[in-house]
């Protein structure tokens, strides 16, 4: 019906060749597609080249070890486990089990060759026991590489779209004053039945406490509550570009908004486009407010006065996750991934809104400022909408996909499979900092600089300068000509000390 696609990519060097990988915190892998892939997902992009034998690749089990990922939207990729040096900014991780893709049919554009992914080890599509290894995020954390066990993201609306990742600290050009931040304990998921009977993390997923459109509030109804799931839970999913939750809940909320309809079984809503109320979620005791500049696409082609809008519904999830809240949810928020500390401290979100939630939350938006933008933003959906009223859908909810006799809480403290117990702990048991001023920020340097010169007659002039990122090769090794190499073996100089970092991405608009 209509494709909703957005992409946040960085590049990260594979040894010594760049490639763009997609930023995906629902997932923990890094993988690449590689010189053997042919098909047609594959053949467009930077590929992984196997015949150059990088000197710090590194082979695992002969190559035997099956790599196989799949998606909610039914895509998948297949290869092989292998290992290698990575660098994201200045950092520099050797021996890194990834996925080499030899099959796929996962849609790759704008020269993205695969995925980085910043998810729990539970999440991975990795074997632990056949490759000994941990994803690249969590092996920072267990490591002790980083100055604090968090990443930081800051997604901005503009021209080309653009997100700053911050791993070890906070962006404090962002994030003003740390104790505006609202923590939320991040939920455990029960076993899966062939899994050690205990929970663990496994997403980045906490409770939504309610929603409300225009000031009117409502409290979620868990897909799963029959089953001991008293919890909507929510997944901060940057790789996703909208908001999506469960028919019970969203229709509530387009209830509220006259005008608006369902256009489509696959859970898209049509609001006027002059709709100028504010849309709230609430995390823990905080609000997070949502504008219609936020939550609305763009308008219909063959129906330039109603817009498609988020939140779309999607059915019942055998996981228990009822919502999912990724781009269109974190542009207006500073959200942060404190990956929790084995037997001090459980992983944490922290979202710091960007909007004055004071302000924004109890007045509607200029409806000129609304029809401004979608103008200013080329915003309108090649679609035609249905000429009649679409009946809201009804499933049947599948069998909860965990061990309901293992009981799960959100914030648990684990002794394994989270950061290494050297960091000392900010939070321990709670989701308030005692001293805010052991918080870690760092200050990136600004992308723009602004000058302004005053000569001696008192005359002001006014210079801008905008620094770029620096452009690189993707896909294809310094001085290679493509001929085969034989492989050699893996050589290492010492980790780097603990930092923190700052890399910035793009977004695909």
């Amino acid at each position: 019906y209509v494709t909703f696609k957005r992409s946040y990519f960085t590049v990260i060097q594979a040894g010594s060749i760049n490639f763009r990988v997609a930023l995906d915190t629902a997932s923990s892998d890094i993988w690449l597609v590689s010189s053997d892939c042919n098909s047609p997902a594959c053949t467009l992009v930077p590929r992984y080249p196997l015949s150059y034998g990088s000197p710090t690749f590194g082979v695992l089990n002969s190559n035997t070890t099956v790599f196989q990922a799949q998606y909610a939207d039914s895509t998948f990729v297949s290869g092989f486990v292998a290992k290698e040096s990575f660098t994201l900014s200045s950092l520099t991780v050797p021996d890194q089990a990834f996925g080499i893709v030899k099959d796929s049919n996962v849609s790759l554009t704008n020269q993205i060759s695969g995925i980085l992914g910043l998810g729990f080890p539970r999440l991975s599509s990795i074997p632990t026991q056949s490759t000994n290894s941990t994803p690249f995020f969590a092996r920072l954390a267990q490591e002790g590489l980083l100055e604090y066990p968090l990443f930081g993201l800051s997604l901005a609306r503009n021209s080309s779209g653009s997100l700053t990742l911050v791993t070890g600290a906070v962006d404090s050009s962002v994030v003003t004053n740390v104790t505006n931040i609202g923590w939320n304990k991040v939920a455990q998921f029960s076993p899966f039945l062939l899994e050690t009977n205990a929970s663990r993390y496994l997403q980045w997923a906490i409770p939504l406490s309610g929603f409300s459109v225009n000031g009117s509030q409502f409290t979620p109804s868990p897909t799963y509550a029959s089953v001991g799931q008293t919890h909507s839970l929510a997944l901060f999913d940057v790789g996703a570009p909208g908001i999506y939750g469960p028919y019970q809940d969203v229709s509530r909320i387009y209830s509220l908004i006259e005008g608006s309809r369902l256009v489509d079984a696959s859970g898209v809503w049509a609001i006027p486009c002059d709709t100028n109320v504010p849309m709230s979620f609430a995390f823990g005791s905080k609000n997070y407010t949502l504008l219609p500049t936020d939550y609305i696409l763009g308008p219909a082609a063959g129906n330039p006065n109603l817009c498609l809008s988020w939140p779309r519904a999607l059915p019942p999830s055998a996981d228990g996750i009822d919502w999912q809240m990724g781009s269109a949810f974190l542009r207006t928020v500073y959200s942060i991934y404190s990956f929790g500390i084995n037997g001090k401290e459980p992983p944490l979100i922290g979202l710091y809104s960007l909007h004055n939630e004071t302000l924004v939350n109890s007045s509607p938006q200029d409806t000129n400022v609304i029809l401004s933008f979608l103008s200013a933003n080329s915003a309108t959906i090649q679609t035609t909408l249905p000429n009649f009223l679409l009946p809201t859908p009804t499933f049947t909810t599948p069998p909860y996909t965990f061990n309901t006799s293992v009981p799960v809480t959100v914030g648990g403290i684990v002794t394994s499979g989270l950061a290494n117990s050297t960091y000392s702990a900010l939070f321990r048991d709670k989701t308030a900092i005692a001293n805010t001023s052991a918080f870690p920020t760092i200050t990136p340097a600004p992308l723009v600089t602004t000058l302004l010169v005053t000569n001696p007659a008192g005359d002001v002039s006014t210079s801008v300068s905008t620094h770029s990122i620096a452009a690189v090769t993707l896909g294809l090794p310094p001085g290679w000509s493509g001929a085969d190499r034989q492989h050699l073996p893996s050589q290492y100089n010492k980790l780097l000390p603990a930092f923190a970092f700052i890399i910035s991405l793009i977004a695909l608009l």
